[in-house]
């Protein structure tokens, strides 16, 4: 039984929506000003600038900031793309034995990962730190990659295997029956009605290790050279080292610069992708 909602609540609801937009909104304009303004305004309490300036920009690409900022932001990119690849291939093979396969222990893996999505990183960072350093994977990419699937697999499994519940069994018992193999059914008819679930679980594993600090502060140095794979340093553990021009300049306008670079590719993936995001969070909420 399905309620529609009445004009006047939904025109109430949106009123109540625009202080609560807002609300959330004030930071993120906030440091846009602060990127925005000089080095002599940016402690005044203006909201907007007197003075615009791209002065702040310039120095985290082309001035005195580019050698700490550029490779972090490559190292950034590229370790976040390779951890979310390696993170949706393993997490729908798993999904996909869970949704399908009765075994003992299913519901102690689904529990195993929703556990590990709530342990704290911060209490692993220093047993990893002495591993990474014996083993030479300290400031590496690989020593990067590792610690994020630990971030990215749990809700992966759990976003994923919702999906795969949803994709009816006799689909793949009809491709079975034609001729195909279990694994070319799933390959030709199973992963591609999970595509949306996927692309969901790509989008939220992206987000997770893009935003991480512990990881990056702990168990990298120095983000390398741009073009060269001699750091792993990320732009969430650089901007925490950043410095001005010199001891009477402030950092607070680069620091804000940087902040909304990286902020951009978070924002526009989500304004594109809100409802697949929001679908592949409730996905098997309701049954019927």
């Amino acid at each position: 039984m399905s309620a529609e909602v009445s004009h006047r609540a939904k025109v109430w609801m949106g009123v109540a929506a625009i202080p609560i937009i807002l609300y959330t909104l004030l930071p993120i304009g906030w440091i846009l000003s602060l990127s925005l303004k000089t080095g002599a305004s940016v402690n005044d309490r203006h909201f907007i600038p007197n003075h615009w300036t791209w002065a702040s920009y310039k120095y985290i690409f082309t001035g005195g900031a580019h050698d700490l900022f550029v490779p972090a932001l490559i190292n950034s990119i590229g370790i976040c793309l390779i951890a979310t690849f390696i993170s949706v291939i393993l997490s729908a093979f798993c999904a996909y034995g869970i949704a399908r396969l009765d075994f003992p222990g299913k519901k102690l893996v689904l529990n195993a990962a929703l556990l590990t999505a709530f342990f704290p990183s911060i209490s692993v960072v220093t047993p990893l730190y002495n591993l990474w350093r014996s083993i030479g994977l300290y400031n590496t990419w690989p020593g990067l990659i590792i610690p994020y699937l630990s971030l990215t697999l749990p809700l992966s499994i759990w976003t994923m295997t919702a999906f795969f519940r949803q994709i009816p069994w006799e689909m793949e018992q009809a491709a079975q029956v034609d001729g195909a193999t279990s694994w070319q059914a799933f390959r030709k008819v199973v992963f591609p009605l999970a595509a949306p679930g996927v692309f969901t679980t790509a989008i939220i594993a992206f987000f997770n290790a893009w935003n991480d600090f512990v990881f990056a502060e702990g168990l990298s140095s120095t983000p390398g050279k741009a073009g060269h794979f001699n750091g792993a340093q990320t732009v969430p553990a650089v901007l925490s080292t950043f410095q001005g021009p010199s001891q009477f300049i402030p950092p607070t306008g680069y620091i804000a610069a940087a902040a909304v670079i990286v902020t951009i590719p978070v924002v526009i993936l989500v304004l594109i992708f809100q409802k697949r995001i929001v679908a592949g969070l409730t996905a098997g909420a309701v049954k019927g």
